[in-house]
């Protein structure tokens, strides 16, 4: 079953996080040829590459599948930021989770995550592989 693998676990990796690295590595793994990214996901890797090839060969040896939000997803993603704002959310425009999620629930895979909370809140149908 496809899996969608947020930032974070990505980032664990490749950044070689000393608590949370051998974890992520283990589920990324255990789902190799199956985990998808999305261009949310795909940007906040950016911010640490100093080119978009060097992003694209770190991001090779994942053999991650990449895969445009659709539509609907994007606007499931709005109406989690309207409820994030009617709980008194403070930021004014939706949060790259809030498309990572939207994107899970619309396909209706898990997300690899260990940043659970926002997950749990706003997409409580979208089952999550987390420490």
């Amino acid at each position: 079953m496809p899996v969608l693998v947020d930032t974070n676990v990505l980032s664990d990796v490749i950044h070689d996080d000393p608590m949370w690295r051998p974890w992520a590595l283990d589920q990324l793994l255990k789902h190799f040829g199956e985990s998808l990214i999305n261009p949310m996901i795909f940007a906040e890797l950016g911010c640490r590459a100093a080119s978009v090839k060097e992003l694209e060969e770190t991001l090779a040896p994942f053999e991650l599948n990449y895969q445009e939000i659709p539509k609907p997803a994007l606007y499931l993603a709005s109406q989690a930021f309207m409820d994030y704002s009617k709980r008194g959310g403070t930021k004014t425009a939706p949060l790259p989770d809030f498309f990572i999620g939207a994107h899970a629930a619309f396909l209706g895979i898990p997300i690899l995550t260990r940043d659970v909370a926002r997950y749990k809140t706003y997409f409580p149908e979208v089952a999550l592989i987390a420490p």
